[in-house]
């Protein structure tokens, strides 16, 4: 997400990091390559030219010019200005109700991943609050709309409230809120009808269900891959329906990512929720900080953190650390640290939560490497597995030929396994490896 503006940002304060000492002209011509990757970005042009109007001013005001570390004032700057672009630092989730069921409406325009978002943002409050979810099935125009949210819905381990489309949304809202009532859910989310364009029907529908069952939240979903259309919509949303928070959906697409950027400036309401995958598992809450570090190339480590929790549970944690203290730490390990990374998200995605790692190598990242590896170990016996010493000579050859590789491929991975295990084994005791050597060991 983000890669293209990530990499024209990065790129325009690049010169900026290595100077000792800065100009007015030098802070003017940063100012003009962030101008003009925040347009290519897609991001809107009246909120192009507030941030940076404002951020030359904070840097002038900072007297970041002459300077010490102007390179890290300039960056902090920035970070900071982009967090608040995005919906500042404050943390904002759902309003939960005082008594229950919180009713979440969910409206946006035909396309944008309403259904699906339904769906994600149900799975999200079973799995994170341990909330008892419902979803209702308002949206009685679009073919199959019901029967996808019947799927979708049932996937996420929600009940799904329908009576087919033959109903009025006002009355099927209402109906389905006395249903959650009755059946004690902590949460009804209702999934609202979409239009080809903003019109007053679908407003004045919106409206008429807002008013009839009171929700505690309104959230726009807005599909990041339209653009500026995205912005357009916002605002007219913003305008008609009152809403209270934005779930923005394909944030993983090949979108320049403007219509995420423009869209809490346009409308005033943060960002609540992010879609980053198509998986049902893939949506997570937007924090603005932690994408405008990942944006700079400082990477979002607490985030990276939160996912391997999600993924790796405490008991497989003491496993490892137990064969780590008694040096077993074998290939099969190494399979399932690999696998549990996978489930984490594409390699990519990780790779870019990581500080210091460069736009530009992202691209050169090739997820296949990982199913060579998973192949090569998968075409090793369990001793050799357990004992990576004894793979030499027809071994390898054998290896190689049961997974597709080469033998060059099959001595690579052995030799990078070694290396792990050294570290493995001192980590294992207590210690720091010397990396400065491991590295020269293996170029």
């Amino acid at each position: 997400m983000f890669d293209a503006l990530a990499e024209r940002l990065q790129s325009a304060l690049a010169p900026v990091r290595s100077r000792g000492t800065l100009s007015e002209a030098d802070v003017d011509a940063t100012m003009r390559e962030i101008r003009l990757a925040l347009l290519e970005a897609d991001v809107n042009f009246k909120v192009v030219r507030e941030f940076t109007k404002d951020l030359r001013e904070r840097c002038l005001q900072a007297e970041v010019v002459g300077g010490l570390n102007p390179g890290q004032q300039v960056l902090k700057l920035v970070t900071e200005q982009l967090t608040e672009l995005m919906g500042g630092a404050a943390e904002r989730s759902i309003a939960f109700a005082p008594s229950p069921p919180t009713v979440i409406l969910l409206a946006g325009l035909q396309g944008s991943g309403k259904t699906t978002a339904a769906a994600k943002l149900a799975r999200w409050l079973a799995h994170e609050h341990g909330s008892s979810v419902a979803v209702a099935a308002c949206d009685v125009y679009r073919p199959a709309a019901v029967e996808q949210l019947v799927r979708v819905g049932g996937e996420a381990g929600a009940a799904v409230y329908e009576r087919g489309t033959d109903e009025d949304p006002v009355e099927l809202a209402a109906w389905a809120l006395e249903r959650a009532r009755t059946d004690g859910k902590d949460v009804l989310i209702v999934d609202t009808a979409g239009r080809l364009h903003v019109d007053d029907e679908l407003m004045a529908e919106l409206e008429r269900i807002r008013e009839r069952i009171e929700p505690d939240d309104v959230l726009l979903v807005v599909d990041a891959m339209t653009g500026q259309d995205a912005v357009n919509v916002a605002e007219s949303f913003a305008a008609s329906a009152r809403v209270d928070g934005v779930l923005v959906t394909k944030l993983d697409g090949d979108a320049r990512g403007g219509a995420a950027l423009s869209v809490k400036a346009v409308t005033g309401k943060p960002i609540l929720f992010a879609s980053t995958g198509e998986r049902l598992d893939q949506f997570e809450p937007f924090h603005a900080d932690r994408m405008a570090q990942r944006i700079l190339g400082m990477g979002d480590v607490m985030g990276l953190v939160e996912r391997a929790e999600r993924e790796f549970e405490q008991r497989d944690a003491e496993q490892l650390e137990r064969k780590l203290r008694r040096d077993e730490f074998g290939l099969d390990d190494m399979l399932d640290q690999l696998r549990m990374v996978r489930r984490m998200g594409p390699l990519t995605s990780i790779l870019g939560m990581l500080p210091g790692v460069p736009q530009a190598d992202l691209a050169n990242v090739d997820e296949r490497e990982l199913d060579r590896v998973q192949a090569i170990i998968q075409s090793m016996t369990p001793q050799e597995r357990r004992r990576p010493e004894l793979i030499k000579g027809s071994r390898r050859l054998r290896i190689a030929r049961g997974s597709g590789t080469s033998v060059q491929q099959v001595n690579r991975l052995v030799k990078q396994f070694g290396q792990m295990r050294k570290v493995m084994r001192v980590v294992g005791k207590g210690g720091k490896p010397d990396l400065a050597a491991l590295m020269r060991q293996a170029r």
